[in-house]
């Protein structure tokens, strides 16, 4: 008996992993608040584990699936629906009572056609094509199973054209008819290729290990069932090993190699009684363990088995179970020389064997006639379009002329209209040219207002107290020794007033002309200490102790020098200017993945949450007094933002009012391409 294809659960490892996935789920759900056993969710979860119990436990199949249906029909669910009933009617077709399942896999079907539900409608006509062969009608099997093929084409369905071919093949099959079986083996196997499913791939080597057997070609027997045995131990697909093992069993037997057969049949019974719930597979099992023991000469072992096979066979009516359990009962009987005993069973097997003949002989003439008037219903159908395709194109061709007119007219408007929609257009873009430029005019005007303000405001005072203590001098009105004394005053106004300036014009200069950022590799530690050598006798006036931790020269950033060092000058003259006299200054290097973090942090006077806000951005200009009145522009902050982005870094601060202020900059580490280039 060929194993049949279908898309029911498969009793994996993997299977037993989604039943308690799903028990999990819907004990969790229904221990919810406000849980609400009509909810969609819990309907859908209710089938899936209904699904999975299938050839595990059929009572919780049936069980299951009823609350499922139940539910769905009380709130017009009809695709759970649909999934309730599929199941209900494997439960039915498991238990041999076909009249039930095929009227509840019809019923499911309409309501598949009415929702255009063309995934569920593959499923129900697979099963009630089987339902239709186990009963030994393979004509309207072999009918369904080509309607199926034609719904998964529609679909682009490949996993189920495998599973609908195949089970063609096994029809031709058990009529004897190996090369038409294998002809759609031929098919199975390049639909498999293109889905790539080593599992799928080892169902298909498995029944054509079946088929070899039954055609006496033991060596692709063995060859095929031994490459899906490795497919199904390695993914412990139990319901399908046990079958292969049978097979196995069965090629064995053929040969009449009683013991090896007896072994892998034992193998297949350990898994029926560990893991599975599926008495049509069970049956070939038992009559080739029946036929095992007779063959060995132990015959109370083969009437246990003989006997146990034939009354599952006649429980789910399977014709073929009956007759060969029958015959091995006449053969027993008969060997033990119970002569009324073995005669009744001979005649069971002659009535059950004769009518089994005779409706193989018509079965083969009914598949023939199915597909020839299958295959005739499509042509027919094909002309049928055809004829009402001529039709339609001489209607189409009158509507194409009065289209090409229509179109004609259509376009000459559309012309015309995209013609003013392109004018209308280009004055658009015109006018935004305008705009932006007025913008750029205006904002340019705004910056050089700023600098004409800032010279006038902050480096006019100053300049104009060393011209006025110059005058002073050169007038007499003050002696050599005094103007010597201011010396020290001077010289602070003059370093403020180069700093400022040098401010003033990088400012300036990426304000009206923009900067060129021309990073190389450069030493972070050259930078900081040349202008903590540059400031250390302006901290030094304000008794300020500067810390640098030891820094590596290797430390390389990839940056412009010029832009890092303005940077780094304004950060730290900051932090001179805000600290008290005898404050502290720390600056450390710390090394990250790809950037370095320069820290620079004082002891001075901090800035609340407002100014933190505001001193990075570049429409504010905060000027700021020093602990000892040192006056600024107000650019140094703005001009260290636009310096550590230019060069793809990131500045910061941390502050709090009294206790000092945090100044963070990240800069780019100077990687290997980089120092090549250098």
């Amino acid at each position: 008996m060929l194993f049949c294809v279908l898309l029911f659960a498969l009793p994996s490892q993997g299977q037993q992993n989604k039943r308690d996935s799903l028990t999990f789920r819907l004990k969790r759900l229904e221990t919810a608040n406000k849980f609400n056993p009509k909810d969609t969710t819990h309907i859908n979860l209710l089938a899936d584990l209904a699904h999975v119990y299938r050839f595990i436990n059929n009572d919780s199949l049936k069980n299951i699936s009823q609350r499922a249906l139940k539910f769905s029909k009380a709130i017009g669910f009809v695709h759970g629906e649909i999934k309730a009933l599929e199941n209900i009617g494997n439960y039915y077709s498991d238990e041999g009572d076909r009249e039930k399942s095929k009227f509840i896999f019809k019923k499911a079907l309409k309501l598949c056609k009415e929702t255009q539900d063309k995934k569920s409608e593959l499923n129900l006509i697979n099963g009630l094509a089987h339902d239709y062969s186990y009963e030994g009608n393979y004509a309207q099997a072999l009918n369904l199973f080509l309607q199926g093929i034609d719904v998964a084409k529609q679909i682009d369905n490949k996993h189920m054209l495998s599973i609908l071919n195949e089970s063609i093949a096994n029809l031709y099959a058990d009529q004897k008819d190996f090369k038409n079986a294998l002809s759609f083996y031929d098919t199975v196997i390049a639909i498999n290729k293109q889905l790539g499913n080593d599992k799928i791939h080892a169902e298909t080597q498995s029944n054509m290990a079946y088929l070899y057997k039954e055609a006496k070609n033991f060596d692709y027997a063995m060859f095929n069932v031994n490459k899906s045995i490795i497919t199904f131990e390695k993914h412990k697909i139990y319901d399908w090993l046990a079958y292969a093992y049978a097979v196995k069993g069965d090629v064995y037997l053929e040969q009449k190699k009683y013991q090896w057969a007896l072994y892998w049949y034992d193998q297949s019974d350990m898994l029926h009684r560990q893991h599975l719930d599926d008495e049509r597979a069970k049956i070939q099992l038992l009559k080739g363990m029946a036929k095992v023991y007779l063959g060995l000469g132990r015959d109370s072992l083969a009437l246990q088995y003989a006997n146990e096979g034939l009354q599952l066979s006649q429980k789910i009516k399977t014709l073929q179970g009956q007759i060969e359990c029958a015959e091995t009962l006449y053969e027993l009987h008969k060997n033990n020389e119970n002569h009324s005993v073995a005669l009744n069973y001979l005649e069971i097997f002659k009535k059950l064997s004769d009518s089994l003949s005779l409706d193989k002989n018509r079965q083969s003439l009914s598949l023939l006639e199915a597909k020839i008037g299958y295959e005739q219903e499509k042509k027919e159908l094909i002309a049928s379009n055809k004829t009402a395709l001529a039709k339609q194109r001489n209607y189409i061709y009158f509507t194409v002329i009065i289209l090409l007119i229509l179109a004609v007219v259509t376009f000459l408007i559309r012309r015309s209209e995209n013609i003013q929609k392109k004018l209308n257009k280009e004055l658009h873009e015109k006018s935004e040219v305008v705009s932006e430029r007025e913008s750029e005019l205006h904002e340019i005007n705004r910056t050089k207002t700023k600098l004409f303000s800032i010279i006038a405001h902050d480096l006019r005072g100053p300049i104009g107290a060393l011209q006025g203590m110059l005058k002073l001098f050169t007038d007499g009105e003050i002696g050599k020794d005094e103007f010597i004394s201011f010396i020290p005053k001077l010289k602070a106004d003059v370093e403020h007033i180069s700093f400022s300036l040098n401010n003033l014009l990088s400012w300036g200069q990426t304000q009206l002309n923009g900067v060129t950022t021309k990073p190389r590799r450069t030493s972070i530690d050259k930078i900081i200490s040349g202008n903590v050598k540059l400031l250390s006798e302006l901290a030094a006036s304000k008794s300020i102790k500067i810390i640098t931790q030891e820094f590596n020269e290797s430390q390389l950033i990839w940056a412009d020098q010029n832009q890092i060092d303005i940077a780094v000058r304004n950060l730290l003259s900051n932090a001179i200017k805000f600290t008290p006299e005898n404050g502290l200054i720390t600056i450390e290097l710390e090394e990250k993945r790809d950037v370095f973090q320069v820290m620079i942090r004082d002891t001075g006077i901090g800035m609340n949450k407002d100014i933190q806000k505001k001193i990075f951005t570049d429409t504010t200009n905060i000027t700021t007094y020093g602990t000892n009145n040192e006056k600024g522009t107000g650019l140094g902050l703005s001009l260290c933002k636009e310096m550590i982005q230019m060069n793809k870094g990131e500045i910061w601060v941390e502050s709090a009012l009294r206790k000092g202020s945090t100044f963070f900059f990240t800069v780019p580490k100077a990687e290997k391409r980089y120092q090549k280039a250098g």
